[in-house]
């Protein structure tokens, strides 16, 4: 963060922080409340830490409709926070699809194996969900000896539709502009899910 960046208050448990730590709100064209996770969109924002308890809170107390001054609907906070997860799910995906345009992108659990024992410049590795548990575990070993960052994500289906391939169970992004900008997404996502683990080397358990 710099030292200069705006500062904001979460709604749900108002600490302040610089607006890029936080999630922003804003309301769509039909007066809802939707997550800005771009934090693009136009209009007046609305912030929440990015954790569960803290949307849970703001929902709970109304302080969304203190935000937008009694404007907007607000969703049951359980869709609403499932929306912010697909959201985040969709940004990250994103980031890949583009890496892999750009030619940064090798899939496939042997062609990945492959990559990282030959010792390749990798810089990050990302499991499907739905991963063996036997390859999902040598591939985690594999990245942990190389210290590459390796996640768990998505499932099969969505990874190789995103890579205009059949499944998918893993991608490895080289190294490029593309991985900070995804660890980045990758950190925000972790921290947003409730009691989960997305890092294979640092769960959040």
């Amino acid at each position: 963060m710099g030292k200069d960046e705006p500062r904001r208050s979460c709604i749900g448990c108002r600490q302040e922080r610089g607006k890029g730590e936080l999630l922003r709100f804003v309301l769509d064209p039909e007066g809802r409340v939707v997550p800005d996770i771009a934090a693009k969109l136009p209009g007046r924002g609305a912030y929440t830490c990015p954790d569960p308890a803290c949307v849970r809170a703001a929902v709970a107390r109304k302080q969304f409709a203190r935000a937008f001054k009694g404007e907007g609907r607000v969703a049951p906070v359980g869709a609403l926070i499932a929306e912010i997860r697909l959201r985040l799910e969709e940004r990250i995906a994103s980031y890949v699809a583009l890496a892999n345009k750009a030619g940064k992108v090798v899939s496939g659990s042997d062609t990945v194996m492959e990559r990282l024992r030959r010792g390749d410049r990798l810089g990050l590795v990302i499991l499907t969900e739905d991963i063996s548990a036997d390859i999902g575990e040598k591939l985690a070993h594999l990245a942990e000896r190389y210290q590459i960052p390796c996640f768990r994500l998505l499932d099969k289906d969505r990874v190789g539709a995103l890579l205009g391939k059949g499944l998918r169970s893993v991608v490895a992004i080289g190294e490029s502009g593309f991985v900070p900008s995804i660890l980045k997404e990758l950190e925000r996502y972790g921290n947003f899910l409730d009691g989960g683990a997305v890092d294979e080397q640092n769960p959040r358990v």
